[in-house]
């Protein structure tokens, strides 16, 4: 029998090169080298991800990711990126990084909430902490990913953040992540989030790029939230230069008796691949999964999810708002999975989306997966153009049409917003969402 060997695409050589050359100066030893190694290899056998793997049909990373940027390495900080940081409005710890690497000057080490304590990932990885390599793997519905392998080969640093059992944050601690923006290159990062039982608080992550050049930015976030938690998630990727291609993983292995809520807004950036992994590790969990893509030019946005109900009586929630102009692509897939003694569980799962003219496309692909016979599930996804008695009501009353369209998009994308539970980070949000609005609003004002 011949022996078929795939052809490497130009990145997929440039990668294997890029890993061979920087695998024994990336931190971690023993089983986090052996991690690396085993990632590294499935990756290599599958290839960046395509159209022919189903979880990758609406994302060909291996179509868009035609030459692979040079490794990140350093973490300097460029006037940009301190004038950035310098007008962001938001309260609370926040933990900087740079190109991917933490910056220990730049972020609030000094004035640490009590019960939280914040490394370096790049220390950890170096530790001999026994726990590491199983709390990075995540949820075993991960495994096989090769978006993520690639992460977990190639992570350079990130954070890791412990928060003491009991603790409540008064204010949220914010992981902000910039790229330099200087020269085009490669960021690999991972952060870890470790709840201790009874933990509140809200963790917020924000994406952006303080220059002009384009990036290709593969992160990740891992959340263990224990027993009695309530965890709630804040993901903001915006000014982004068009070029630029993303992957971001969200991993939670989410406690009995907890809630975590995540929301994630996605505008002026690129093309975005968001995948959600969740575990339930415990009963009576509640996890909700909600968020809203703001896309225009020839913008992409890939809402990937697999939620695993291993235990009975979890609650899931899923609500993703797309609002989709010019040549822009939405895409939604999301997938439920209800073991067989995972009984009394109840989930809903939606996706809505509005397209704003003939060259915008959306699609979706929600799935349930169940084996147990004792449950509440259901799935809905919707693909409309801005409702026309709507607009008339607003333009009867004096609206020029412009800044109606503007009013009922806003009331749209809040719907998914509203479950926001922060008043300030809501804000933040709305901000960002009626900031789209308005330039897009003046866009349509210059054009008419």
């Amino acid at each position: 029998m011949a022996i078929v060997t795939p052809l490497k695409t130009a990145a997929e050589q440039v990668l294997a090169q890029q890993f061979a050359n920087v695998k024994a100066e990336l931190p971690g030893a023993g089983p986090v080298r052996k991690l690396r190694e085993d990632a590294f290899a499935g990756f290599e056998a599958k290839g960046l991800p395509h159209r022919r793997l189903e979880a990758w049909r609406y994302t060909d990373l291996r179509m868009m990711l035609r030459e692979a940027k040079p490794l990140a390495g350093g973490n300097a900080a460029t006037q940009a990126v301190r004038d950035r940081l310098s007008t962001l409005k938001l309260d609370g710890l926040r933990l900087v990084l740079i190109d991917g690497a933490f910056n220990a000057e730049l972020s609030g080490l000094d004035a640490l909430p009590d019960g939280v304590t914040v490394h370096a990932l790049a220390d950890a990885l170096v530790s001999p902490r026994e726990d590491l390599t199983r709390i990075l793997s995540g949820p075993g519905v991960a495994e096989g990913d090769t978006g993520l392998m690639l992460n977990t080969a190639l992570m350079r640093d990130g954070v890791l953040v412990e928060i003491a059992e009991g603790t409540e944050l008064a204010a949220p601690i914010a992981i902000i992540s910039l790229a330099s923006g200087d020269e085009e290159q490669a960021i690999f990062s991972r952060s870890v989030v470790l709840a201790g039982k009874g933990v509140k608080g809200s963790i917020v992550e924000i994406s952006e790029n303080a220059g002009s050049k384009a990036a290709q930015i593969n992160t990740a976030i891992v959340f263990e939230a224990g027993d009695e938690s309530e965890i709630q998630h804040i993901r903001l990727v915006t000014r982004q230069p068009a070029e630029t291609v993303q992957v971001l993983s969200l991993l939670a292995t989410v406690g009995a008796h907890a809630k975590f809520d995540s929301f994630a807004l996605i505008c002026n950036a690129g093309t975005v691949r968001q995948q959600h992994f969740v575990r339930y590790a415990g009963e009576h969990t509640e996890v909700g999964l909600r968020g809203v893509n703001l896309l225009g030019g020839q913008e992409h946005s890939d809402v990937t999810l697999v939620v695993d109900h291993e235990v009975p009586n979890g609650t899931s929630r899923e609500l993703f708002k797309s609002i989709i102009g010019g040549e822009g692509t939405g895409v939604f897939q999301g997938k439920v999975i209800v073991r067989q003694h995972a009984q009394k569980t109840d989930g809903s799962m939606k996706s809505n989306a509005l397209l704003l003219n003939d060259g915008a496309t959306m699609f979706n692909k929600p799935e349930l997966e169940i084996f147990a016979d004792d449950v509440v599930c259901g799935h809905g996804a919707t693909v409309a153009q801005i409702d026309g008695e709507q607009l008339f009501y607003l333009m009867a009353r004096g609206l020029p049409r412009p800044q109606a369209e503007a009013l009922v998009l806003q009331a749209f994308a809040g719907e998914a917003v509203e479950f926001v539970a922060d008043e300030a980070l809501r804000e933040l949000i709305m901000g960002e969402v009626e900031g789209w609005l308005a330039n897009r609003e003046h866009a349509a004002g210059k054009a008419a």
